[in-house]
């Protein structure tokens, strides 16, 4: 009888074990990322705009800082897929047998 793997609920070695829940302090990550930037950047743009007397950099910065948001959420490898068929790949069955006793 060919011994099965139970799914893994601990980080693998692949994330380097940074995340112990997975998606979801990843997602969280993703969020503050977007939020900060949005946040720190628009209010550069405010200030910005009191001192040049303009409107429109609040917005730029807003923008500004949603990319930059996705842009460190992409290089802190936050952003890729990631299934239980990636982590445990299908075993070779050579007898063509599905596992059950006969």
């Amino acid at each position: 009888m060919a011994e099965q793997n139970p799914p893994r609920d601990t980080p693998s070695d692949d994330d380097g074990g940074r995340y112990a829940k997975g998606g979801y302090n990843e997602g969280i990550a993703v969020f503050s990322y977007i939020i900060g930037g949005i946040v720190v950047w628009s209010l550069i743009g405010w200030g910005l705009d009191n001192l040049l007397q303009t409107r429109w950099l609040v917005l730029a910065g807003a923008f500004l800082g949603a990319a930059g948001g996705f842009y460190l959420s992409h290089m802190h490898d936050l952003t890729r897929s990631r299934s239980t068929s990636s982590r445990n790949p299908p075993q070779d069955n050579p007898g063509g047998h599905d596992g059950e006793p006969e």
